[in-house]
């Protein structure tokens, strides 16, 4: 991959991240809502979600960093545990949604 598409790939990436973590942040505000049935519903959520923001915020620091073979192992992994932010994400935004 070329160092623009390394970088365009990067840029995409941290968009989406930007993203997710103000839909975190909604989420965390509303489990530490004055319901204690909401701090119970959301609060393992939340902290699923914060502990897959940090993998994949140090992910996208090592693709940074990387170059060459190093760039396309780590790509991989980084999409696998993309795939998983992003369905945590939508899961806990759609349960969000429905109590809302």
């Amino acid at each position: 991959m070329s160092d623009e598409a390394k970088k365009a790939y990067i840029e995409k990436l941290e968009a989406k991240f930007k993203e997710w973590s103000a839909e975190i942040d909604k989420l965390k505000a509303k489990a530490e809502g004055p319901e204690a049935k909401l701090k119970e519903q959301y609060g393992k959520m939340v902290e699923d979600l914060h502990e897959r923001r940090e993998d994949v915020k140090k992910r996208l620091r090592k693709l940074k960093e990387s170059g060459g073979d190093t760039w396309e192992g780590l790509k991989s992994g980084t999409e696998k545990a993309w795939k998983e932010m992003k369905d945590a994400v939508e899961k806990a935004t759609s349960k969000l949604k429905k109590s809302a």
